[in-house]
């Protein structure tokens, strides 16, 4: 279903605000002429609970470069409007990344599915689980598709740097076709831009990454989990990465594997691979690996694509993917993994936003 219009979302907001405070709440569109001095609304809505008010933006996008924008724009907002106002998100479905965001930034928020976090001095709503209204079909074209993700990568990786359009496509590996249609849906979001010689940058890394890793799902690649006997997993690690070696087996280290490399943030129990290709059975016999789904302290990741083990790095005698893969992959992984990604995050991917 195509995500609702202004009108619509006003209609609909005050439906949900009615149903779950009994009736006691009025939404009020903005509408251009009515701004002050003929200047450009801030806001979208005005939100009347009782004797408070909200001032409501509206976005028909729920994805987290959106949500961050938005979230600006209510700051603002709340700058030029009286000292009690609050800021209300709405979005047509909110997802995980962006309630968290919203969280962050103290952000009360509606969606037009019926889920909501609002937290006012009379009020707090909290509602979840009812499923996303608006599913837009087809797949519409996405930057962080595997071969797509590699551009990415690519700028990730130099977060402060500028680039033609030409040399991502020949350092990225992706044709200029292709790349320019990516980083056209990149600028579409916001997520790059263009200084005034053409060359493309990043303003705001991490909000680039925070897009992919909303999309990013790890179970996407081929997963072979397996059981190897070993007393303790770092050994475990290196012995593994020898025998990929020898076999001339491309490989990478990535999930908490790679994240104590980086960190020494705690230890790990299963030590994940990216490998170029499945073993053979002789290789598997070799170095005492049985398929164990439930026990497994190995997983082995054949990649959705090769971009994976661009920019690696060699720790300890181990190849490990780069950073933003490790933060990337922690999303489908058990354990501590959160708290692991926090870590990498912090330590190796605290970008800062760039002046222009």
């Amino acid at each position: 279903m195509k995500a609702p219009d202004e009108a619509e979302a006003e209609s609909r907001v005050e439906r949900l605000l009615q149903e779950w405070i009994e009736g006691r709440a009025r939404v009020e569109r903005l509408e251009e002429e009515n701004s002050q001095m003929g200047e450009p609304r801030i806001w979208d809505f005005t939100v009347q609970l009782r004797d408070e008010t909200l001032i409501g933006e509206y976005r028909r996008s729920g994805d987290i470069s959106t949500i961050s924008r938005a979230i600006e724009q209510l700051k603002e907002g709340l700058r030029q409007s009286s000292g009690d106002d609050r800021p209300l998100l709405i979005v047509p479905f909110m997802g995980e990344k962006g309630a968290r965001r919203c969280q962050e930034e103290k952000i009360s928020w509606i969606d037009l599915s019926g889920n909501a976090h609002l937290h006012t001095k009379s009020f707090l709503i909290h509602v979840e689980g009812k499923p996303n209204q608006f599913k837009q079909k087809g797949r519409p074209a996405n930057p962080f598709a595997p071969k797509s993700s590699r551009i990415s990568r690519f700028l990730l990786a130099r977060p402060n740097q500028r680039f033609r359009q030409k040399e991502i496509a020949n350092q990225a590996g992706v044709g200029q076709g292709w790349t320019s249609k990516v980083i056209r849906r990149l600028e579409e979001k916001k997520l790059v831009n263009r200084d005034e010689d053409g060359r493309v940058k990043v303003p705001d890394p991490s909000l680039l990454l925070d897009a992919w890793h909303e999309k990013y799902d790890f179970s996407k690649h081929r997963i072979m989990k397996g059981t190897v006997a070993s007393k303790e997993s770092v050994g475990l690690m290196k012995r593994l990465a020898r025998a990929f070696e020898s076999a001339g087996v491309e490989y990478a280290a990535t999930g908490l594997a790679a994240a104590w490399l980086l960190t020494r943030f705690a230890r790990f129990r299963i030590a994940t691979f990216y490998l170029s290709r499945q073993l053979e059975e002789g290789l598997k016999r070799k170095i005492g690996l049985r398929e164990d789904p439930k026990g497994a302290n190995v997983w082995l990741v054949v990649p959705n694509d090769e971009g994976v083990f661009y920019e690696n790095s060699t720790r300890e005698d181990v190849r490990h993917v780069h950073p933003v893969q490790v933060y990337l992959d922690l999303k489908g992984h058990p354990e501590r993994s959160e708290e692991a990604a926090s870590s990498i995050k912090k330590e190796y991917l605290n970008w800062r936003k760039s002046d222009g």
